[in-house]
């Protein structure tokens, strides 16, 4: 039987699969949290220097006439990162995106290559590694690089997972869990607002936001491989046996699957596509490069105003935790609109594109108006 109907037959979302793709779906909470972690770790404490004619030369000298509020800690309550060194704060976060990219363009074709579990077991546990090496840094050059490859982890962990999450139902329900995923990762980021609010020390709080990676990585072990990946690599009798597990868990067991053989080949472990093929059809092509320009716009918008929340005016917690859930009702949004057939993914993408362009032109009308009126 073809592999979709084998989903079928199992079931496209029972209990093994609830429990698969909830687990980690919840995973986006650890996610969210490593990836908003300089808003609060990096944020800038309320300050005064005895004399403003003091060279900030990091010296002892310096650090003397300089008096930090006491609220909480933070990378630039430590090592001062004020006046001429606080584009370092940026530079650190900047560094973590720069792995980010690093991460999604390598940890996709190795998990092509090499399955998906591995490459995402390897990514969380290196993830957790670096995440420590972040929280007990001694000094800002070892924090910095430190967030240049936990971005690296981070950021391919967290699409493996993100595969995994799709690969592990049946397609009539890929919409469904790519929404919670990205729903999640928006209660993430309200989560670590809750937690910056009760830890107000910089090094603890990056200790307790990533100790839970621990607990997700042992759990890890559990999880199987896609048997999407194992189908399309020619692996047929272990897609079968993974196939068999989840018919297990959904109540289904001695279910019948014999899976017809997909023509890949297991000696040489290739795949009959790869990403050379975006560049051989030219439709492939356009689409793809509208879609990476959709993403580009909506990712710069996305993280420019999240990562700034710590800098409007009130409450810093409160101003994070809005940001994130601020998102939650475009997600039932979302979902209702792609899965209608007079609507679709496509007009569901340019209805929101329309939306949100025009409602930044709106405040940007709103903004320049309140400066000519001041």
């Amino acid at each position: 039987m073809d592999l979709d109907v084998a989903f079928r037959s199992v079931g496209e979302f029972g209990c093994c699969q609830r429990w698969l793709t909830g687990f980690l779906i919840l995973l986006q909470i650890y996610i969210a949290c490593q990836s908003m972690l300089i808003v609060l770790v990096g944020a800038v404490p309320a300050y005064h220097i005895d004399s403003e004619d003091v060279k900030i030369d990091k010296d002892d000298d310096f650090t003397k006439h300089v008096r930090f509020d006491a609220n909480f800690t933070s990378i630039v309550s430590e090592w001062y990162l004020i006046k001429e060194e606080a584009y370092k704060v940026n530079l650190a976060s900047s560094l973590y995106f720069g792995g980010l990219l690093i991460g999604n363009v390598v940890f996709g074709p190795l998990s092509d290559k090499l399955g998906r579990r591995p490459v995402y077991l390897t990514g969380l546990f290196l993830d957790i590694v670096f995440s420590y090496v972040t929280a007990l840094a001694h000094n800002y050059e070892i924090f910095a690089m430190s967030r240049l490859f936990v971005g690296m982890m981070n950021g391919g962990m967290a699409l493996v997972s993100f595969v995994l999450t799709q690969e592990y139902v049946g397609k009539s329900y890929w919409a469904l869990t790519g929404s919670l995923t990205n729903l999640m990762f928006a209660v993430g980021i309200a989560v670590y607002a809750l937690l910056g609010y009760y830890i107000r020390n910089w090094r603890t709080l990056a200790i307790v936001v990533n100790s839970p990676g621990i607990v997700f990585f042992l759990l890890s072990f559990l999880l199987p491989e896609s048997p999407r990946w194992l189908y399309s690599q020619g692996y047929t009798s272990k897609a079968e046996d993974v196939l068999q597990y989840m018919a297990r868990g959904n109540g289904r067991e001695g279910l019948p699957i014999k899976l017809k053989d997909c023509g890949v080949k297991q000696s040489n472990g290739d795949s009959r596509h790869s990403v050379f093929d975006l560049v051989k059809y030219k439709l492939l092509l356009w689409r793809t490069l509208v879609l990476m320009y959709i993403w580009y716009v909506c990712s710069l918008v996305y993280y420019g105003l999240t990562l700034n929340a710590g800098d409007l005016k009130g409450n810093l917690y409160l101003n994070v935790a809005l940001s994130g859930l601020v998102e939650l009702p475009a997600f039932p949004l979302c979902l209702f609109f792609i899965e209608r057939k007079w609507c679709g993914r496509g007009r569901a993408t340019a209805g929101f594109l329309t939306f949100a362009g025009l409602a930044c032109l709106f405040t940007m009308f709103l903004t320049d108006n309140n400066r000519m009126q001041d």
